[in-house]
């Protein structure tokens, strides 16, 4: 299903809606989805016609050099947000739920959620976990505010699963991830978020669920993909996820031009004349006079 309409003028984008996404789950057509962090990014990102875009405590590491997204605060996702909403009015727009913003009660996960929701006007919220976290789902949810949920590898609680690695490879733990996907589901989330988890097993939560199931890392068969936007652009130093495909270089291309930008600086090469403001020879004349005189 498209989500694009025209007028006489220019094609307009409808804005993307919980329906929107379902609509294109029971249709059997990918949702595609990336993170942004910052309003040109987000504007590009809904000019093409991303579905959903996820403002990721990633941005951690690819906008702060972090070494994991547990520094993240709220005040962070609030104001990166803010840019991502006003960069992309039409795409669904998710706030990541940093680390301690929800873990810690209920009622500070319902707070956290409402100010994402008030302050930048998201469409959504994501928040990390499983059956630990379904009262957390059921209570924001009951505020108004739709919740995606992320299972598998989730880097806030890396620690406690041994590190970076690939999660739900045994018969107990596949099970054990279908079990809390049924149980966000029927605690209100209105998607999930399924990260670095072999495909067959995505692919069985994917077909038993009723709401859109996303992949990072999860094989073929999710109902749509997400990946980071500086790692699908080659924007990011540091080590490459196994499903990561990049797009472009932009560190190569970037690297080129400010290269070139330093050697013509540094040459007196820039700014050229066509770089220049002009002023008239008459006027230039008096100043001349007027700074002599001085």
């Amino acid at each position: 299903m498209s989500t694009w309409t025209t007028t006489e003028k220019k094609p307009v984008r409808k804005k993307v809606t919980i329906h929107t996404l379902m609509e294109k789950k029971a249709k059997g057509e990918k949702i595609t989805f990336l993170t942004a962090y910052d309003y040109p990014t987000a504007a590009i990102e809904d000019e093409v016609g991303i579905d959903l875009i996820l403002v990721g405590d990633s941005l951690g590491m690819c906008v702060y050099g972090f070494d994991s997204t547990l520094p993240v605060t709220m005040d962070m996702m609030v104001n990166h947000s803010k840019a991502v909403r006003k960069g992309a009015p039409n795409s669904f727009v998710i706030g990541d739920m940093p680390y301690l913003s929800y873990q810690i009660s209920v009622e500070q996960a319902v707070a956290n959620a409402g100010r994402l929701m008030q302050e930048c006007g998201v469409d959504g919220v994501k928040l990390e976990g499983g059956l630990e976290m379904a009262d957390r789902v059921q209570a924001i949810t009951k505020a108004g505010i739709p919740v995606m949920g992320h299972l598998g590898l989730t880097p806030q609680s890396a620690s406690m699963l041994g590190g970076f690695k690939a999660q739900g490879k045994n018969v107990d733990a596949a099970l054990k991830l279908m079990e809390e996907a049924k149980a966000l589901e029927e605690a209100g989330c209105v998607s999930i978020l399924l990260e670095a988890i072999p495909a067959e097993v995505a692919q069985l939560i994917t077909e038993r669920a009723n709401i859109p199931i996303l992949g990072i890392g999860a094989g073929p068969y999710c109902d749509g993909q997400v990946l980071v936007v500086h790692d699908l652009l080659g924007f990011f130093g540091g080590h490459v996820a196994k499903f990561v495909k990049q797009y472009a270089n932009m560190n190569e291309i970037i690297e080129k031009a400010l290269t070139e930008y330093k050697e013509e600086v540094e040459s007196g090469a820039f700014p050229a004349p066509e770089h220049c403001y002009k002023i008239k020879e008459e006027e230039l004349e008096k100043l001349r006079k007027a700074v002599g005189n001085k």
